[in-house]
């Protein structure tokens, strides 16, 4: 038994017995039945979970394809990489925000995407960023998840894609005076290079769920954002990008549009004590 596989490798094992069945479509049996094969205990549900194309094997790089769920635990590949990936976009110099703070013990102990947010949160750069006043005060709603999600939406004008049944992770969400914004929250995984891009289903289905939340009256939203937050720790603290977005047209992923960008740079403060 070979026990080195990796998730790439599982990735594109599945890949190829689609491709040669000729047909795209494979659901989470497939996905447990090849881990099973190689005594592998990583968890099935986060095999089809890629966040950027650096995650991507090499065949669906080469290939240009991608993976979509389609709920009821099915996933499909799909033709067209740079239809569902969206590449940051570049921090201006007049972006790059100084912000001295005084760090707690707690942010440098954890490499979760919840600490990235809340190290953020707790130093007030989420306020500066979204509402230009530190000392606003939002409604925070922590990670959560939602079960039963159905919809239909667009990637581009032709391809039409329907949602069953599917369960969205949503890592932070925040309210002020109707005012809803979504997170994504990451951890870079050096302390040199920033994550190129992202997968936009992680900012789209949680907006999605909100604007047919706003459609349906069911919440009385003014505004809906969906903002992408990147942390990269440094030898004095860490720089944070957080990117908010809108899409123009909400049935259509590739509508994703850019309304705000900054960079903090978070330099730990020296304590002087007065005794």
């Amino acid at each position: 038994m070979n026990n080195k596989k990796s998730k790439k490798d599982i990735v594109a094992e599945i890949f190829n017995i689609c491709k040669k069945k000729n047909n795209f479509i494979f659901d989470n049996d497939l996905i447990k039945k090849i881990l099973k094969k190689y005594n592998l205990n990583t968890n099935p549900y986060d095999i089809t979970k890629l966040d950027n194309t650096s995650k991507y094997p090499e065949i669906l790089l080469k290939e240009d394809y991608f993976i979509a769920h389609i709920g009821q635990g099915k996933h499909c590949f799909i033709k067209g990489l740079n239809k569902v990936f969206h590449e940051f976009e570049p921090i201006k110099e007049d972006e790059v925000i100084k912000w001295p703070y005084r760090p707690s013990i707690l942010n440098d102990f954890s490499i979760s995407e919840s600490s990235a947010l809340s190290l953020c949160f707790n130093h007030r750069i989420i306020h500066d960023f979204l509402y230009q006043d530190i000392a606003a005060n939002p409604k925070i709603y922590t990670s959560e998840r939602k079960r039963g999600v159905s919809f239909n939406y667009f990637i581009g004008k032709n391809l039409k894609m329907n949602f069953e049944n599917l369960q969205i992770e949503i890592d932070l969400t925040m309210e002020n005076y109707g005012f809803v914004t979504i997170f994504e929250g990451k951890n870079t995984v050096d302390s040199i290079n920033w994550i190129k891009n992202f997968n936009i289903f992680q900012l789209y289905n949680p907006y999605r769920y909100y604007h047919n939340l706003k459609l349906t009256n069911k919440l009385d939203i003014k505004k809906l954002t969906a903002c992408y937050l990147l942390r990269l720790k440094t030898s004095n603290g860490s720089k944070v990008r957080l990117y908010n977005y809108v899409f123009e047209d909400p049935e259509d992923i590739n509508s994703i549009m850019l309304i705000q960008k900054n960079e903090y740079v978070l330099e730990k403060r020296r304590i002087i004590y007065d005794y």
